[in-house]
């Protein structure tokens, strides 16, 4: 098959299946596994050059609408009669369906069901640690600066910070992304923030920019520590997000759960 990626969680995602060979195209942002960084360029996931991508001939386009804006790209998609679909999860579950989806549209089900049984065995050693975590701290993540938003109680970030033994400050919300204040945060005193600006790379996000912030007193003299972490490991939908599962639960809890980083407990590329 020739396949087409639009949107970096998906490129991931079919790595996991062992489609990286039958991929053609792949969206800017698309990084991983570094096989992918020599195929054509579409454009920017939120702009996708659709005549570049019927220009490939694909025989199945893996879309996204796990951003607002990617609407765009399935219009274009519909507007050339390209074949394709999307891939939204907002849950770890939903990750683990969408391999399922994609397993059955590229013949790859046996792979898929492989990689589905992993994900959720390593999902569960975690659970279990995590059950047994009395005081977990609270941590707010900080998706965009701003305006500022933040995972909700909907999002894959909230299960992830369950299982490394900690509680997101805003799992109550239902929106998988949401829009906040900064003195919200503030006033929910988390022991923990979380930086990871989508699209932003860790040099760029400076805790000193959080600590500039009216209101930042308040948390520095309940010592609450700031985390400047890859957004690839935690803004994309893919099975990658065990890669940030591990890093952060042995960050909170070094003497709990499994050092960082551990290969024992990662998946295997397909």
């Amino acid at each position: 098959m020739r396949i087409v990626s639009i949107c970096p969680s998906n490129t991931e995602l079919a790595a996991y299946l062992g489609l990286t060979e039958q991929l053609v195209g792949v969206d800017n942002f698309s990084d991983w596994p570094s096989s992918v960084l020599t195929l054509p360029r579409l454009g920017p996931d939120l702009s996708i050059d659709m005549d570049k991508v019927e220009a490939l001939q694909p025989d199945l386009v893996l879309a996204s609408l796990s951003v607002p804006g990617m609407e765009r790209n399935i219009e274009g998609l519909q507007e050339r009669n390209l074949p394709y679909i999307i891939l939204n999860p907002h849950s770890l579950q939903g990750i683990a369906e969408d391999l399922i989806t994609v397993g059955e549209h590229t013949g790859t089900e046996a792979q898929a069901a492989r990689v589905v049984s992993q994900f959720q065995s390593i999902l569960k050693q975690y659970e279990e640690i995590a059950q047994s975590i009395a005081d977990k701290p609270r941590i707010y993540w900080e998706w965009w600066p701003k305006p500022i938003f933040t995972p909700g109680g909907g999002n894959w970030l909230t299960e992830i910070s369950y299982l490394a033994g900690a509680k997101n400050i805003f799992a109550s919300e239902e929106e998988a992304s949401l829009q906040t204040e900064w003195e919200k945060v503030v006033e929910q005193e988390p022991d923990v923030i979380c930086m990871v600006w989508v699209g932003v790379a860790e040099k760029k996000m400076r805790p000193e920019l959080i600590q500039k912030r009216d209101g930042w007193n308040r948390l520095d003299e309940k010592h609450t520590t700031i985390h400047t972490l890859e957004e690839s490991l935690y803004c994309r939908p893919s099975p990658r997000l065990l890669y940030g599962l591990q890093k952060l639960a042995y960050l909170l809890h070094p003497d709990r759960y499994p050092t960082y980083p551990n290969t024992d407990v990662l998946l295997e590329l397909g």
